[in-house]
């Protein structure tokens, strides 16, 4: 496939990068500053440099795209943004303006309890966190309904708290529903699974979530 990879020089872009390099697919990574970009990587993949909150800029780079992901995040912690919806809308325009259909939205498990949840999580570790993270949560809840209405091929990723450990090289998957027990991911699986969702039918449309 070919894959477009923004926030490429993010701990989990990087990742979906390498994952996607390991499973043989062409990448083009958009980026800010191709400087960040690990240095193993920029002569293995096509750098577009462009800012991800304009459609125009963006448009060249998913054009011709089987799948674009979007691993686009807050850095600003705990405070107000909308870094997140405001790429996504971006990037839908772009791709519309493309023709370019598959999209993935990396999220978060905390967003919202499931069925999946045990009780702890569901009545004490998801409330706190989302107390916690209010504004970015807020953020994240826009760029899905960004996303939902879009009219293309989406998925949500909601993965649980990411690790910067090397991978265990495995995950568990679940549909509509959080991994039972799943509250953690290396950031190296993570990256794994968003490769292998890129490319898997029964995927669209669903809001998907990941963990070890």
């Amino acid at each position: 496939m070919k894959i477009t990879v923004f926030g490429a020089t993010g701990g989990t872009g990087v990742q979906v990068v390498r994952a996607a390099l390991t499973a043989g697919h062409a990448v083009t990574a958009v980026v800010r500053d191709p400087a960040r970009l690990p240095a193993d990587l920029r002569e293995r993949v096509e750098i577009a440099q462009a800012d991800a909150l304009d459609p125009r800029a963006v448009e060249h780079a998913v054009k011709g795209a089987d799948a674009v992901v979007t691993a686009i995040g807050s850095r600003e912690g705990r405070a107000p943004t909308t870094v997140s919806a405001d790429s996504a809308r971006s990037i839908v325009a772009a791709m519309r303006a493309a023709g370019t259909r598959r999209l993935l939205l990396i999220s978060a498990s905390a967003l919202e309890t499931s069925r999946g949840d045990d009780p702890v999580t569901r009545l004490v570790l998801k409330p706190l966190v989302q107390r916690i993270l209010a504004h970015p949560y807020a953020d994240l809840r826009d760029a899905e309904r960004v996303v939902r209405d879009s009219g293309l091929d989406w998925t949500i990723v909601r993965p649980p708290r990411l690790l910067d450990r090397p991978a265990r090289g495995s995950y568990r998957r679940a549909d509509g529903r959080d991994v039972r027990g799943g509250r953690t991911i290396t950031r190296a699986d993570l990256g794994r699974a968003f490769v292998d969702l890129a490319d898997d039918p029964s995927a669209v449309g669903q809001v998907v979530y990941v963990a070890n």
